[in-house]
């Protein structure tokens, strides 16, 4: 089981990937959403924003998000750290059930290229 530490050493491997300029993704420059991160089977969630293409985060709390972010992640610490690392594919994941991703439509369709 992925530990709190893995966990938020894959959201900072994830926010470097994305603001790097060859690894860049299109469409997430110059957005300003906030993000949780919901690990559930360590009831602790990330929350922070996705600025300008790379993800900050600002804390961790216990237990699910008091504040509805929006940009909304769910899944186990083992399925978050594997999909960073490429070893999990989010599509599958997320529509088997296994990752939850919440957002607006327009956010969607930005971050498709993400997913």
């Amino acid at each position: 089981m992925a530990t709190i530490q893995e966990c938020r050493a894959a959201l900072d491997r994830l926010s470097r990937r994305m603001a790097a300029p060859a690894g860049g993704v299109p469409g997430t420059a110059g957005l300003d959403r906030s993000l949780s991160c919901h690990v559930t089977d360590l009831d602790t969630t990330f929350t922070g924003r996705l600025r300008d293409g790379s993800i900050e985060v600002e804390d961790t709390v216990g237990g699910a998000p008091s504040r509805r972010a929006q940009i909304r992640i769910a899944a186990t610490g083992d399925d978050l750290v594997a999909m960073v690392d490429g070893e999990l594919n989010f599509a599958r994941a997320w529509g088997s059930g296994r990752v939850r991703l919440e957002a607006g439509v327009r956010d969607l369709l930005r971050l498709r290229k993400l997913l």
